[in-house]
Order: structure tokens, then C-alpha cells, then sequence
């Protein structure tokens, strides 16, 4: 556009939605359910077909390149890969259920703006039901515009809140120290980078 970009994956989007038979479902409003208990042991859940889970997952992955918004949940959906139950299929699912609602989505770059550089960072507190590790999530925007993100289980498992939001804190800054250092090499330098 005359002011900017606007990157979406709209075709790939209904693609996928077709792929896996999904077109008719009905949508809902967020990419995961709140307090989702993924991973947790259910009497029964059953088996499902890896190749196909696989399939859903890696196309979800390949679709984050543009959508932010469902990057935490196709993530938590990911870990099961080797040994996929029907709880987890019915999660990734959902992920397609909220596409279907959401299928324009994507990033704005305007022309115009300047270079500051922000980050953002959060975790939850021993999120994961398996093993008690928490998951940090993180984004950087420069000059108001989103240029990296990503969401990640933590190496270790956190005894407090505090804790883990220090290892989410740590992980931004490293990510914002390499993006600093890239950005000196195109000739721009900051004084101050806020991170909250």
C-alpha cells in the first residue's frame, strides 16, 4: 500500500482450512481454551494418527511467520508430536477453528516512523502439567513495528514467579543485545532500550 506493508497469509490460511476439512466448522474465539490442561493424563484419550498431527502442526508452524496470535498455542500443541492423544488433536483443531475466524490477520509495517527499539516480555509459572516448566514469551518492535517474536518452554523449572519471569526477562535481553548488535552494523545505535 501507498503507506505501508500489510503481510497475511489469507490463502494459505483457507488452504489449510480445506487441507483438513475444516471449512465448515465453527469458529471460536481464541486459539487455545483458557486453563487448558494439555498434557494432563486423561482416563481416555486415545491414540491418533502421528503423520496426520504432524502435518496440522507443521503447517500451523509455517504460518507463524505471519500470525503472532496463535504462536503460543500451536507451541503448547508441538510437544506432543512423538505420541499425539485426541485431547491434542482437538487442541490443534481449535487452532483452526479460531483461523477460520480470523483468516486476515497479519502484520502492518508503515512507511513512516522511527527506529526505536522495544521489547516485551512475560511467563507463565510452571504452565506445563507434565513437568512443572514454565513458558516464556517475548516480542521486540522496532519503531512500533513487530520485527521479532517467539515463545518458549524454560530449560529449567522456575520456584517462584519471580523466577520465571527473570529467566522470561533474561531470554528477551539476550534476544534484544543480538538484534542491538545487527543494527550497529547498519550504522544504528541506541542509548536506550526500554524493556517491559
Amino acid at each position: 500500500k501507498k503507506d505501508g506493508f500489510f503481510i497475511h497469509q489469507t490463502k494459505y490460511v483457507y488452504d489449510l482450512l480445506a487441507r483438513f476439512k475444516m471449512e465448515d466448522s465453527k469458529s471460536v474465539g481464541t486459539p487455545i481454551e483458557q486453563n487448558h490442561k494439555l498434557g494432563s493424563e486423561i482416563s481416555d484419550d486415545e491414540d491418533v494418527d502421528p503423520t496426520m498431527y504432524r502435518a496440522i502442526i507443521g503447517s500451523l508452524m509455517y504460518l507463524t511467520a505471519s500470525r503472532p496470535d496463535i504462536m503460543f498455542a500451536v507451541c503448547m500443541c508441538a510437544r506432543f508430536q512423538a505420541s499425539p492423544k485426541t485431547s491434542h488433536l482437538t487442541a490443534a483443531k481449535r487452532i483452526l477453528r479460531y483461523l477460520k475466524g480470523q483468516p486476515r490477520l497479519g502484520l502492518w509495517y508503515p512507511m513512516d516512523g522511527s527506529l526505536e527499539l522495544e521489547a516485551y516480555t512475560d511467563s507463565d509459572f510452571g504452565g506445563c502439567n507434565q513437568n512443572r516448566k514454565s513458558t516464556s514469551g517475548g516480542c521486540q518492535f522496532l519503531g512500533g513495528r513487530l520485527v521479532s517474536w517467539q515463545c518458549k518452554k524454560q530449560t529449567t523449572v522456575a520456584l517462584s514467579t519471580c523466577e520465571a519471569e527473570y529467566v522470561a526477562a533474561g531470554s528477551c535481553c539476550s534476544q534484544v543485545l543480538w538484534m542491538q548488535q545487527q543494527l550497529r552494523d547498519y550504522g544504528l545505535n541506541f542509548t536506550r532500550i526500554p524493556i517491559y
